[in-house]
């Protein structure tokens, strides 16, 4: 059976799976499932932590060449 994007349980034929996310859209059908992404809460709060915690701990000369690198990778022309 095809899963939705939260591993909801869908019709298996796509005129049923879009009736179904259509009656969802419009708000004639409740959306089921539990509202779990399947991450731990624990290493998402670390992760959310990791970012700030380096981008205080570069310095400015640091911060300055991560963000040459970054231009250079963006506006080089594709090989």
């Amino acid at each position: 059976m095809p899963k939705g994007p939260k591993g909801q349980n869908r019709p298996a034929d796509t005129v049923g799976n879009a009736i179904k996310v259509a009656r969802i859209a419009t708000g004639e059908d409740e959306e089921e499932f539990d509202g779990k992404d399947g991450k731990d809460p624990a290493a998402q709060a670390m992760g959310r932590k990791g970012g700030k915690a380096r981008a205080e701990n570069l310095s400015a000369k640091k911060r300055k060449e991560i963000a040459k690198k970054a231009a250079a990778k963006r506006w080089a022309k594709p090989s």
